[in-house]
């Protein structure tokens, strides 16, 4: 009688906890929108509230710098919902419309024109919606995307 009251006991703290699911991540490059519904501009409640699933938010850290982030570290994407861009890492399990990841620098100029900005590690884009950051491994090769509204001129990137 004993044994099952102190059973009894310890699983009486234990709580039911659902698993938080998120829709997938469709990136459009050239529309500068995710799934649709976001887009550089939005709030980091808005993201929150659209993928639930973030692992990590810098919002009230003052160590941020200003750069208050929503992330995704298991997809490999991030929100920077202060400085208004988001950033798309070569681990993205999501769905990138045009699927630039992995591409060859010498193959965006059909689809994207010259860059505005050439750098030897990265090009910046003008598009319709703002700025388009493509970086470069040592083949290179597209390793991360960052898109913003903001403009090449005005643009303020995160360490």
């Amino acid at each position: 009688m004993l044994a099952v009251l102190v059973i009894d006991i310890q699983f009486a703290g234990a709580q039911l906890k659902t698993t938080v699911v998120c829709p997938p991540f469709t990136v459009d490059l050239l529309e500068g929108t995710v799934s649709g519904k976001l887009d550089c501009n939005s709030t980091a409640g808005e993201v929150k509230k659209f993928f639930p699933c973030f692992t990590a938010d810098s919002l009230n850290s003052t160590a941020a710098k200003d750069c208050g982030a929503v992330l995704y570290k298991d997809r490999d994407i991030c929100f920077f919902t202060t400085r208004n861009y988001i950033e798309i890492r070569e681990r993205f399990t999501g769905k990138l419309v045009p699927a630039l990841m992995g591409a060859s620098r010498e193959s965006l100029f059909r689809l994207l024109g010259s860059p505005k900005i050439k750098d030897v590690n990265w090009d910046a884009y003008q598009t319709k919606f703002g700025t388009l950051v493509l970086y470069y491994n040592k083949t290179g090769k597209i390793n991360k995307l960052q898109i913003s509204t903001r403009s090449t001129e005005t643009l303020q990137l995160c360490d």
